[in-house]
């Protein structure tokens, strides 16, 4: 269920970025018509593409924090009611030997 709100938070950010991106442009096409010099119009150009990468590392922020967030939600695999990992499991159990073979009164069972 987390990673379907992550996805849904993912899904906002990136509209957000998209309306963030086109009224970038928006601003920077009206910048650019009201422009008397070569110099203003490059400015506006300029002030475009930063809008825009501002935009995307907003983007890419946004999405860390939604990883984040449902990171710090998610149980550790290891605890009293799941599986312990390997390697971490509890002393070997004293009825069978370690070998790998049964003993020979329990061969014929």
């Amino acid at each position: 269920m987390h990673s379907a709100t992550e996805k849904a938070k993912d899904m906002t950010s990136a509209a957000k970025e998209k309306v963030k991106e086109y009224s970038g442009k928006t601003e920077a096409k009206a910048e650019e018509a009201t422009a008397r010099t070569k110099e203003e119009k490059e400015m506006a150009r300029e002030k475009e593409k930063a809008r825009e990468k501002e935009a995307k590392a907003e983007l890419h922020r946004e999405k860390a924090e939604h990883r984040a967030e449902s990171a710090e939600h998610r149980l550790p695999l290891s605890g009293p009611h799941r599986h312990s990992p390997v390697g971490t499991g509890s002393a070997a159990d004293p009825t069978y030997p370690t070998t790998g073979t049964r003993p020979a009164s329990e061969k014929n069972l």
